[in-house]
């Protein structure tokens, strides 16, 4: 019984932790206001709100519950499309406010390649997604 209720304990603390780290995260990055500015209107923030707020009870309930559909042929790119999306904000969001790539490219005195590095950057991680999903996954 002590056990069952300290599991319990730690797990929901666990899970704070978590959630609460997630939260800080995405206001130090800025996700929310930024969206909101490359969108151009106040009038979606709302949306913007509950898409994180669904996205992250989506992903927690895809961890806790095994799921099963006849539509997973057409739900997997779906979600890995989405997934991806986040992956990418949140990584352009952290190097937006750390400004690493201009930092970087300025003290290595390639600032006038600076458009041809962002395009190795994102063909790189194009080809890399591709090859890990088409080529490694299969044979895995």
């Amino acid at each position: 019984m002590i056990s069952n209720l300290f599991v319990s304990f730690i797990g929901f603390a666990s899970g704070i932790a978590v959630g609460g780290g997630f939260v800080a995260f995405l206001a130090v990055l800025g996700i929310i206001p930024r969206l909101i500015q490359l969108v151009g209107s106040r009038v979606h923030l709302r949306s913007l709100e509950w898409a994180v707020i669904t996205g992250a009870m989506t992903g927690l309930a895809g961890s806790i519950y095994e799921v099963s559909t006849e539509f997973a042929i057409w739900l997997v790119p779906l979600v890995g499309l989405l997934a991806g999306t986040f992956i990418g904000m949140l990584a352009a969001a952290l190097t937006e406010v750390l400004d690493v790539i201009p930092i970087v490219t300025r003290r290595l005195g390639m600032a006038s390649k600076l458009q041809a590095i962002m395009h190795a950057i994102v063909f790189g991680k194009v080809a890399g997604s591709l090859f890990y999903w088409l080529l490694f996954i299969p044979y895995k």
